[in-house]
Protein backbone atom coordinates (compact mmCIF):
# COMPACT_ATOMS: atom_id res chain seq x y z
CA UNK A 1 0.00 0.00 0.00
CA UNK A 2 1.30 3.49 -0.67
CA UNK A 3 1.30 5.36 2.21
CA UNK A 4 3.11 8.87 1.04
CA UNK A 5 0.66 10.88 -0.92
CA UNK A 6 0.49 14.81 -1.68
CA UNK A 7 -2.14 16.89 0.59
CA UNK A 8 -4.48 17.43 -2.38
CA UNK A 9 -4.72 13.24 -2.99
CA UNK A 10 -4.56 12.46 0.43
CA UNK A 11 -7.38 14.66 1.20
CA UNK A 12 -9.34 12.52 -1.80
CA UNK A 13 -8.20 8.59 -0.83
CA UNK A 14 -9.52 10.45 3.33
CA UNK A 15 -12.91 11.68 2.02
CA UNK A 16 -13.14 7.81 0.52
CA UNK A 17 -12.33 6.36 3.91
CA UNK A 18 -14.97 8.55 5.54
CA UNK A 19 -17.45 7.59 3.62
CA UNK A 20 -16.93 3.64 4.51
CA UNK A 21 -17.50 5.12 7.94
CA UNK A 22 -13.81 5.03 8.81
CA UNK A 23 -12.08 7.37 11.99
CA UNK A 24 -9.51 9.56 10.39
CA UNK A 25 -6.59 10.38 13.23
CA UNK A 26 -3.93 13.47 12.19
CA UNK A 27 -0.76 14.28 14.60
CA UNK A 28 2.51 16.18 13.13
CA UNK A 29 5.96 17.18 13.59
CA UNK A 30 9.21 17.65 12.36
CA UNK A 31 9.65 13.76 13.38
CA UNK A 32 13.94 14.51 12.99
CA UNK A 33 16.11 11.72 14.23
CA UNK A 34 12.83 9.22 14.62
CA UNK A 35 12.80 7.91 18.75
CA UNK A 36 10.76 6.47 21.27
CA UNK A 37 8.86 9.40 22.28
CA UNK A 38 8.09 9.75 18.30
CA UNK A 39 6.60 6.03 18.64
CA UNK A 40 4.67 6.33 21.25
CA UNK A 41 2.79 9.07 20.19
CA UNK A 42 1.85 7.26 16.94
CA UNK A 43 1.11 4.47 18.74
CA UNK A 44 -1.42 6.54 21.33
CA UNK A 45 -2.89 8.35 18.41
CA UNK A 46 -3.62 5.48 16.50
CA UNK A 47 -6.27 3.82 19.36
CA UNK A 48 -8.47 6.65 18.47
CA UNK A 49 -9.34 5.86 15.30
CA UNK A 50 -9.19 3.91 12.44
CA UNK A 51 -6.74 5.31 9.74
CA UNK A 52 -3.80 7.57 11.31
CA UNK A 53 -2.36 10.16 8.87
CA UNK A 54 0.75 12.23 10.15
CA UNK A 55 1.60 15.19 8.69
CA UNK A 56 5.92 16.05 8.87
CA UNK A 57 7.00 19.80 8.28
CA UNK A 58 9.09 20.17 5.02
CA UNK A 59 12.58 20.89 5.13
CA UNK A 60 12.45 24.44 4.54
CA UNK A 61 9.48 24.49 7.60
CA UNK A 62 12.14 22.68 10.18
CA UNK A 63 15.05 24.96 9.32
CA UNK A 64 12.62 28.27 9.67
CA UNK A 65 11.50 26.49 13.33
CA UNK A 66 14.63 24.98 14.01
CA UNK A 67 18.14 26.79 12.54
CA UNK A 68 20.27 25.98 10.41
CA UNK A 69 21.76 23.07 11.36
CA UNK A 70 18.23 20.85 11.29
CA UNK A 71 16.75 18.69 10.05
CA UNK A 72 19.59 16.36 10.49
CA UNK A 73 17.64 13.71 8.12
CA UNK A 74 15.85 15.47 4.69
CA UNK A 75 11.85 14.92 4.15
CA UNK A 76 12.19 11.94 2.12
CA UNK A 77 13.80 9.83 4.65
CA UNK A 78 11.67 11.19 7.47
CA UNK A 79 8.65 10.58 4.99
CA UNK A 80 10.30 6.96 4.28
CA UNK A 81 10.57 5.96 7.81
CA UNK A 82 7.01 6.92 8.91
CA UNK A 83 5.78 5.40 6.32
CA UNK A 84 7.83 2.18 7.16
CA UNK A 85 5.79 2.39 10.49
CA UNK A 86 2.80 -0.29 10.71
CA UNK A 87 1.39 1.75 13.27
CA UNK A 88 1.26 4.32 9.97
CA UNK A 89 -0.89 4.69 7.39
CA UNK A 90 -0.55 7.50 5.44
CA UNK A 91 2.21 10.35 5.39
CA UNK A 92 2.20 13.85 3.90
CA UNK A 93 4.34 17.12 4.15
CA UNK A 94 3.45 20.62 4.88
CA UNK A 95 5.38 23.78 3.72
CA UNK A 96 4.22 26.00 6.58
CA UNK A 97 5.27 26.38 9.90
CA UNK A 98 2.37 24.96 11.23
CA UNK A 99 -0.29 22.54 9.92
CA UNK A 100 -3.30 24.52 10.14
CA UNK A 101 -3.68 24.67 6.09
CA UNK A 102 -3.30 21.05 6.34
CA UNK A 103 -5.65 19.81 9.33
CA UNK A 104 -8.21 22.03 6.57
CA UNK A 105 -7.90 20.30 4.01
CA UNK A 106 -8.18 16.93 5.53
CA UNK A 107 -10.95 17.43 7.70
CA UNK A 108 -9.74 14.37 10.79
CA UNK A 109 -12.17 13.56 13.47
CA UNK A 110 -9.55 13.49 15.80
CA UNK A 111 -6.20 15.77 16.52
CA UNK A 112 -3.37 14.40 18.51
CA UNK A 113 -0.52 15.76 19.56
CA UNK A 114 1.60 14.83 22.53
CA UNK A 115 0.86 15.28 26.04
CA UNK A 116 4.12 18.29 26.12
CA UNK A 117 1.12 20.38 24.09
CA UNK A 118 -1.56 21.64 26.18
CA UNK A 119 -4.76 21.20 25.05
CA UNK A 120 -6.09 24.69 23.72
CA UNK A 121 -2.30 25.37 22.31
CA UNK A 122 -2.53 22.67 19.74
CA UNK A 123 -2.78 24.32 16.14
CA UNK A 124 -5.89 22.83 14.55
CA UNK A 125 -8.46 23.13 17.76
CA UNK A 126 -10.80 24.94 16.65
CA UNK A 127 -11.10 23.65 12.86
CA UNK A 128 -11.23 19.58 14.48
CA UNK A 129 -13.75 20.75 16.87
CA UNK A 130 -15.72 22.83 14.60
CA UNK A 131 -16.59 19.93 12.94
CA UNK A 132 -17.63 17.60 16.02
CA UNK A 133 -14.27 16.33 16.55
CA UNK A 134 -12.13 16.20 19.34
CA UNK A 135 -8.32 17.37 20.22
CA UNK A 136 -6.06 14.52 22.10
CA UNK A 137 -2.97 15.49 24.00
CA UNK A 138 -1.58 12.07 24.18
CA UNK A 139 0.73 11.14 27.80
CA UNK A 140 4.00 12.10 26.55
CA UNK A 141 7.44 10.18 27.11
CA UNK A 142 9.86 12.22 29.54
CA UNK A 143 13.50 12.41 28.34
CA UNK A 144 13.19 11.71 24.78
CA UNK A 145 13.17 14.45 21.98
CA UNK A 146 15.26 15.14 18.74
CA UNK A 147 17.39 18.01 20.54
CA UNK A 148 18.23 16.04 23.48
CA UNK A 149 19.59 12.65 21.58
CA UNK A 150 21.69 15.10 18.90
CA UNK A 151 23.02 16.60 22.61
CA UNK A 152 23.90 13.44 23.73
CA UNK A 153 25.65 12.30 20.38
CA UNK A 154 27.58 15.94 20.31
CA UNK A 155 28.81 14.62 23.70
CA UNK A 156 29.35 10.85 23.32
CA UNK A 157 31.57 11.95 20.42
CA UNK A 158 33.12 14.84 21.60
CA UNK A 159 37.20 14.71 21.58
Amino acid sequence: MQKIFSGERLAEQLERLRRQGKRIVFTNGCFDLLHVGHVSTLAQAKTFGDILVVGINTDASVKRLKGDKRPILDQASRLTLLAALEVVDYVTTFEEDTPLALIRRLQPHILVKGGDWRPEAIVGKEVVEHAGGRVVAVRHQAGFSTTNLIERILVAYQE
